[in-house]
């Protein structure tokens, strides 16, 4: 049985992660420092292992005394606008603790590893739908950390014949076996949405409405959580056979606006949310959805699910669990 290490897999996406890998018969070790993720979403028969990737002496420890075949990384901070006034926190622990874990597994001959990159490297791109090979600009800290590990994946595989795929997710959404998006704080638009909702939250808000679009507000590419992962299983499995380097985009191809997110929210919750609308925040795009034809025509990835599978099933969650993992 092959043994899978997941860092960050406490986090949102890693804990659902973890769970396909055990349905797909690995064995699964998760590491991670808890900063951000819950123990509570992590199976009780997958060892967890509370070390940081930065604490380079304990990870070559843990990897001498463990036989790990790949590394799947989605270990990072994730909040853009966190990353605009703290950038120090993004570059040290995305970028700096990043390299340190890198070249443990370099030290360790661990040579397969799945990376949680980002649209968020493209910046403001001049074509859409985005395609990989689009330039590249970040405007942001984050996304500037998800593209510098990007170029350093290029040059470890130049140096040391470390394979990687670098998956750059859109916007993930939606719940499955039994976890959701408990973010402290919360920055994305469909679990805001439903803690209004749910009574949690007095309103919405809603940033900027007077965009070049539909309907005045800014359209982003959504992801279902479980297609997220499925494209994760497929990456493993093309680095187990031998597969090549990739970078892909994860989205489906065409975007939903605000408003749009909004009404699907009352559509399945059957509540009213109140939405204040608000100025437009500094660096929104106002359209982002990219090509997904690479990895479906490469590794042959489909996704499955529409909006409102995203929102329904996210509904479900937030109903049982108001208050988060707290």
């Amino acid at each position: 049985m092959k043994t899978i290490l997941v860092t960050g897999g406490a986090g949102y996406i890693g804990s659902i992660a973890v769970r396909r890998l055990l349905e797909e018969k690995y064995n699964v070790i998760v590491l991670d420092n808890l900063s951000r993720g819950h123990k509570e979403s992590l199976p009780q028969e997958v060892k967890l292992v509370k070390i940081s990737i930065s604490d380079e002496q304990k990870v070559l420890d843990f990897l001498g005394k463990n036989k790990i075949d790949a590394v799947i990384h989605f270990a990072a901070y994730a909040y853009v606008g966190e990353s605009v006034t703290d950038p120090n926190l993004y570059y040290n622990n995305n970028l700096v603790k990043g390299l340190i874990f890198l070249e443990c597994l370099k030290k360790k001959n661990i040579k397969n590893i799945i990376f949680s990159s980002s649209c968020a490297t493209y910046g403001l791109p001049k074509e859409i739908p985005i395609q990989e090979d689009a330039i590249q600009f970040p405007i942001n800290p984050y996304g500037f950390t998800k593209y510098l590990f990007e170029q350093a994946l290029k040059f470890y595989e130049a140096t040391s014949g470390i394979k990687f795929v670098a998956l750059r997710y859109f916007n993930a959404a939606g719940a499955a076996y039994g976890i959701g998006e408990d973010h402290r704080p919360e920055t994305h638009i469909i679990p805001n949405a439903l803690q209004v909702a749910l009574g949690k939250k007095d309103h919405f808000d809603l940033f900027g409405t007077d965009y070049e679009t539909s309907d005045g507000t800014c359209i982003r590419d959504y992801v279902h959580v479980l297609d997220l992962i499925e494209a994760h299983i497929l990456a493993l499995k093309h680095l187990e056979n031998g597969g090549e380097s990739k970078f892909y985009n994860l989205a489906i191809g065409k975007g939903y606006s605000n408003k749009e997110i909004l009404k699907t929210c009352e559509e399945v919750t059957g509540k009213k949310i109140l939405v204040i609308e608000r100025e437009r925040r500094m660096g929104d795009p106002p359209i982002l959805y990219a090509s997904a034809e690479k990895i479906k025509e490469e590794l042959g990835w489909e996704p499955k699910y529409e909006l409102k599978d995203m929102v329904q099933s996210a509904w479900d969650w937030h109903k049982k669990n108001s208050e988060g993992y707290h």
